[in-house]
């Protein structure tokens, strides 16, 4: 077969990415305006820079626990409000985390945060989800950078590879676990990732910075902010990123090489207004061995070409009487080309959301959205969607009240979203939420939650053949058709938290949940062998999850804090309307049960920082592979600034063992790589 044999050449795939851009005249346009993007920050800089502000990087090291406690989110409720306040299970990666893990990308940050899974599948596939059923094609976990889904369309996932952030650039990661429906919309079912980078007004001066090691061959981020003439603070940026492949006993093809680039400016017009313009371009290779079987199993070296872009423009007003009005439009291209998959994807998004107090004891957010997501693909041996191209519009409404209860010392939330999507129709997700702020200072919360995660566009239109799992040996190839019946994912979510101060140097937070699924996807046998082998995706599945999730922070010293937390989560599923399905009933066993974590981070004398970990993940099962077994990690970084702005910093990952298995793939099968010892140097340097 031409195709497998032109994927066996390594380099095949790099030299025929700069030949397979553009394909198509209209999908051209889009990735053309895309990279005009360039243009604006030359434009901006064309401005001499007058009043250079000196604003750096935030060190929050010396920030006391009371201040850590009431770090601001705006991801539970579309506002800003106390983190220890919030009625959600939530968890805030800071600027200052980001720079002392000593982690380079956004899936090795989130490894920490109780309550979600991480696991690399290879090294540049990711498996991550919150509250259990995890998979390369996690769909019940929504994920945004400023306000941008990038959770795509066609299977309900994350390209993780292809979603570069610069994290010098991020002032903080909020995650909630548990389901975000009623503001954030379908597929917010167990989960929020929302990355929020910093305004170009704290990103002034310039900044290089470099890491090389064993596994990460190159990471290198330029950086500069600078101030206009007008009075608009803007910042530009380049990033290049190189991974090594990973563990293999007969050998690995899934290195990678990404670039990316990107400006963000924001500027005022009066007191009452902002504005933000921002957007990114990448292009980018990543490796795979794909297990293949149109006729007879093959496996095929490949490489994916992968590149997108998206602009983004953000207004808001704010009057004088405490509301506010937001107003964001953005446009999003992605293009994927691979042996699997085909796929150039076009999504505008415009939403509109208006918050105000209302009668002293009401807090009200309300707000619309309209998207419109066009994708034009092409069949591969073994994925095809009819039709080949489809526009699919997505219309939201939601609303939410916060209400003074008891002289304000407790707050009950009550809310829904309306929503409409070309799959299934109307879809409405409610919630009721209540916190409790004791005089002590502790905060209790409860809530209950529906969610629905709305089909996929290959879930309807897919045909996908696949190598079942081996048991029954010898079958053939199985067809996976779509299903134009499929139905959404249902979700009632019961939860209930505890934030507590159990010294004035310790704080406690707990979160505990009960999770009821209906109608779940399953894959469903239409003809067996000796004819075609056929399934289509079904909604036959049913079940619950619970557990709790526990995290600790002890500021041992002014010097010295102490983080730890652990996760326990417990799944459940059965089988209804007589499903024989006994391969999605693996999801039982596709996230650990027991997850730990620990780590410490010490200012030593001389400007020198000594941060270390422990992270400890219990076991997975996937049908078809050998049994992944637990691990205990260790990563540590030193760090030494011998002057203002320059950092010198060593880090150490994985370091108790030479390499292990985290995750295996399921529906289409790649090989899966183990994650190696790993030691990484950085240089940063950040001036005016």
């Amino acid at each position: 077969m031409p195709a497998m044999e032109q994927g066996t050449d390594k380099n095949h795939g790099r030299h025929h990415a700069q030949q397979a851009w553009p394909r198509r005249p209209g999908i051209s346009r889009i990735k053309h305006a895309l990279r005009s993007l360039s243009v604006l920050p030359w434009l901006l800089l064309a401005h001499p820079s007058t009043g250079l502000a000196t604003t750096l990087p935030d060190d929050l090291t010396s920030m006391g626990l009371e201040a850590l406690m009431n770090i601001e989110v705006t991801s539970v409720a579309k506002k800003p409000q106390k983190k220890s306040e919030a009625a959600a299970a939530v968890f805030v990666i800071t600027s200052k985390d980001l720079r002392r893990w000593g982690v380079t990308n956004i899936p090795d940050a989130l490894r920490r945060v109780p309550g979600l899974q991480v696991a690399r599948i290879d090294a540049n596939k990711w498996a991550i989800t919150s509250r259990g059923f995890n998979s390369r094609f996690a769909n019940k976990l929504l994920v945004l950078i400023d306000g941008r889904t990038v959770y795509t369309p066609l299977f309900a996932g994350v390209y993780w590879d292809a979603n570069l952030v610069m994290l010098e650039d991020v002032e903080q990661i909020e995650i909630i676990r548990g389901p975000g429906g009623t503001l954030w919309g379908a597929n917010a079912v167990n989960g929020v990732i929302n990355i929020i980078t910093r305004s170009a007004a704290n990103t002034q001066g310039t900044l290089v910075s470099a890491a090389a090691g064993n596994e990460l061959e190159r990471l290198v981020n330029v950086r500069h902010g600078g101030t206009t003439g007008s009075g608009a603070h803007y910042r530009v940026y380049a990033m290049s990123r190189a991974n090594d492949s990973g563990f293999a006993a007969p050998g690995a093809h899934d290195d990678a090489e990404i670039a990316q680039a990107g400006f963000r400016t924001d500027w005022s017009t009066g007191e009452a207004d902002s504005h933000t313009l921002q957007g990114d371009y990448y292009r980018g290779t990543a490796g795979q061995e794909l297990l293949i079987a149109p006729s007879a199993p093959a496996t095929v070296t490949d490489d994916a070409d992968t590149e997108g872009g998206n602009l983004l423009y953000r207004w808001t007003h704010r009057s004088g009487n405490g509301s506010d009005i937001i107003l964001q439009a953005y446009v999003d291209y992605v293009g994927r080309e691979s042996a699997v998959l085909f796929e150039d994807r076009y999504t505008l998004d415009l939403e509109l959301q208006h918050h105000f107090a209302w009668n002293d004891r009401h807090d009200v957010v309300w707000g619309l959205n309209y998207r419109s997501i066009d994708d034009d693909t092409e069949a591969t041996q073994i994925f095809s969607l009819a039709p080949a191209e489809r526009r699919v519009d997505l219309v939201t409404g939601f609303i939410q009240d916060e209400i003074g209860l008891f002289s304000e010392q407790a707050k009950l939330t009550l809310g829904t979203k309306l929503e409409h999507n070309d799959f299934t129709g109307f879809e409405v997700q409610p919630n009721i939420r209540l916190a409790w702020l004791t005089d002590s200072g502790n905060t209790v919360w409860g809530a209950v939650s529906r969610a629905v995660r709305t089909p996929a566009r290959g879930e309807h239109d897919v045909s996908l053949t696949v190598l079942p799992p081996p048991s029954p040996p010898g079958l053939p190839p199985l067809t996976i058709n779509g299903n134009s019946g499929y139905d959404t994912e249902k979700l009632v979510a019961w939860e209930i938290g505890l934030r507590r101060a159990l010294a004035d140097s310790v704080t406690l937070d707990a979160t505990a949940f009960y999770n009821r699924y209906d109608e779940l996807r399953t894959i469903e046998i239409t003809s067996m062998p000796p004819g075609p082998f056929t399934a289509i995706f079904d909604n036959n599945m049913e079940g619950n999850t619970q557990g709790f999730e526990i995290d600790v922070h002890w500021q041992a010293r002014s010097w010295l804090s102490v983080n730890a937390n652990y996760t326990r989560l417990e799944i459940d599923l059965d089988l209804v309307n007589g499903s024989m399905d006994t391969t999605s009933l693996s999801a039982e066993q596709a996230s650990p049960e027991h997850q730990a974590n620990l780590w410490i981070a010490a200012d030593l004398d001389n400007n020198v920082q000594l941060d270390a970990g422990l992270r400890y993940v219990d076991s997975l099962q996937n049908p078809g592979f050998a049994k992944t077994g637990d691990y205990l990690a260790f990563d540590a970084r030193l760090a030494w600034m011998p002057a203002p702005g320059i950092e010198l910093s060593l880090v150490g990952q994985n370091l108790f063992d030479n390499h292990h298995p985290e995750f295996n793939p399921d529906f289409i099968i790649s090989t899966p790589t183990e994650v190696e010892r790993s030691v990484h140097g950085t240089v940063s340097w950040t001036f005016r």
